[in-house]
């Protein structure tokens, strides 16, 4: 492991660290109100998580892909566990999990860039709506398949884009690809954190209240600009100059904040705040990779374009 990861890891814990002392202090002196427990529920559910990341990133590609093979399934589940489905729709969510998930992620395995890239839109799209016509259940038949395509395109397919990185090509970037990867997951998720509060510190005007009554236009360009600041400043860690890492990282802020967007307009539309409770604060695992869903395969793209041969 390239001595760049444990510096930019040490960053990652330094930063947690402070945010935990933030926010005892924060309890101390205001109480615990919904907010404040809000806020620190987030911080605690940030070390689970960068307590299980950090150690399968350094210990190779292989675990790597398999935690985030593990993460498809776990939102797709959550995906699919709040979407109505029919007797008939068995064969193709068993497609759906026990399927394209080993695929998608033996093709990120080997590097086979080609088929990676149209398994899922192209030969996934047509075989779950074929294999759907077999149970002969045209009932809400268009609306059932297309929540299970979707399911499987954001929580499959735009995942799987984020370990993807450890496989390109760079020419001049001889450090491991791991740095990058935690590169993109550091700005992406910075992102959320720094909108989240801007927002709570200076929101005033609603993007969409409708979709999402938390989403505000400060926070929105104070923590995506903060974000993206963060992204220029770190670009030492990157094959980019200090404009590109800005530029990539105003890509992948906008990417993400629409991930977050999107979903939250399938939330309603199904009826219900967060996609679980299995992480406090958060709600389930697909509310805290929404924006990874549909930021990485942006980032891994103009990546592979602009710095691939």
């Amino acid at each position: 492991m390239h001595q760049n990861f444990w510096q930019l890891a040490g960053g990652i814990l330094a930063c947690l660290l402070l945010a935990t002392l933030i926010g005892r202090l924060i309890a101390w002196r205001h109480g615990d109100s919904p907010t404040v427990r809000n806020l620190n529920e987030r911080i605690h559910a940030w070390w689970a998580l960068i307590g299980v990341a950090l150690p399968v990133l350094a210990l190779g590609k292989a675990l790597t892909i398999a935690l985030f093979a593990l993460l498809s399934f776990m939102t797709l589940r959550e995906f699919l566990s709040l979407t109505p489905t029919r007797p008939g729709d068995r064969p193709v969510l068993f497609l759906a999990f026990f399927v394209s998930i080993p695929f998608q992620y033996a093709l990120v395995a080997m590097g086979w860039y080609g088929l990676f890239a149209v398994l899922i839109p192209v030969y996934g799209f047509f075989l779950l709506s074929a294999v759907a016509t077999l149970a002969q259940d045209a009932e809400h038949f268009l609306e059932r398949s297309a929540r299970i395509q979707w399911a499987v395109m954001v929580c499959v397919y735009g995942i799987s884009h984020a370990p993807a990185l450890l496989f390109l090509d760079l020419p001049g970037y001889p450090q491991d690809h791991a740095v990058l990867l935690l590169f993109f997951l550091l700005v992406v998720q910075l992102s959320d954190i720094l909108q989240y509060v801007c927002g709570k510190l200076f929101g005033r005007r609603k993007v969409a209240p409708v979709l999402s009554p938390n989403k505000t236009w400060e926070g929105l360009l104070g923590g995506g600009g903060l974000a993206s600041a963060a992204g220029a400043a770190l670009y030492g860690f990157t094959p980019f100059t200090p404009w590109q890492a800005a530029l990539l990282s105003a890509a992948v802020v906008g990417a993400g904040f629409f991930g977050g967007l999107v979903l939250s307009a399938v939330k309603r539309s199904l009826g219900v705040k967060d996609w679980g409770q299995s992480l406090p604060g958060h709600g389930g695992m697909l509310d805290r990779l929404d924006s990874v869903a549909f930021a990485a395969p942006i980032f891994f793209h103009l990546t592979r374009y602009g710095f691939a041969p």
